[in-house]
């Protein structure tokens, strides 16, 4: 279990969304210092936070931001990208964009910060995946957020030793501006920031956010045709 009060937080993407409601939340439960990190650092307006500049597909700019942030003991991988693109029509190039803000991105976010936060007593990392990681219905951006499920699963592993617990995220349509096409119920990021900050501090290995992260994860152990009833019509 890792207590936010008094932990330094670092939260990519953490301007606007979801990010900044997961800022609100580590603030709430005493965070003493936060790092919200965002493209431009100019685009962070909570004066109670420390702006860093992030590119997370961008190696020079992660190995910037950990010398800036050597005493972080939490991280947050927040920060993606949704390009839903088509794996038969839609340029490689798009696909490859996914995979790297969405999946190379928090591994290297995690990699250069894990030292870190292993120096500074061990801590957490949070990764934001998406009810999409375990139903193909959105092309690379399913893909992107399956692996990064994959990826968490298996850093948990290697980190447990090390001191550091990993919980991953999975929510449906949340009402930020990644959503604001899509007709379809969508949760607060304030109550989906409080359901995963309380996971950090209480150590859950995973956060099912909504009733369809709940509803999509119960039928993977079904027949293939219970997620994809498109088969069957």
């Amino acid at each position: 279990m890792t207590s936010l009060e008094n932990a330094v937080v670092l939260v990519t993407g953490g301007g606007r969304g979801l990010g900044r409601a997961l800022v609100e939340e580590v603030l709430a439960r005493g965070a003493a210092k936060v790092y919200a990190t965002a493209r431009d650092p100019r685009s962070v307006t909570n004066p109670d936070v420390v702006p860093l500049a992030l590119e997370v597909t961008d190696p020079a700019s992660v190995a910037a931001a950990a010398e800036q942030a050597k005493d972080v003991t939490v991280l947050v991988n927040n920060a993606g990208v949704s390009v839903q693109a088509s794996f038969l029509t839609s340029p490689v190039e798009d696909i490859r964009r996914e995979f790297e803000t969405n999946f190379y991105g928090p591994l290297q976010v995690t990699r250069a910060f894990v030292p870190i936060i292993e120096a500074n007593g061990g801590g957490h990392v949070l990764n934001v995946h998406s009810v999409l990681s375990w139903i193909g219905v959105a092309g690379s951006y399913s893909a992107s957020k399956a692996a990064l499920w994959s990826q968490t699963n298996s850093l948990r592993l290697e980190l447990k030793p090390r001191g550091i617990g990993v919980t991953g995220l999975h929510v449906g349509y949340v009402d930020t501006d990644m959503a604001a096409d899509v007709d379809a119920p969508k949760s607060s990021p304030k109550d989906v920031a409080a359901l995963a900050i309380g996971g950090v501090e209480s150590g859950a290995y995973e956060v099912l956010a909504d009733d369809l992260s709940r509803r999509v994860k119960a039928g993977l152990a079904a027949d293939i045709e219970t997620l994809y009833p498109q088969l069957v019509k």
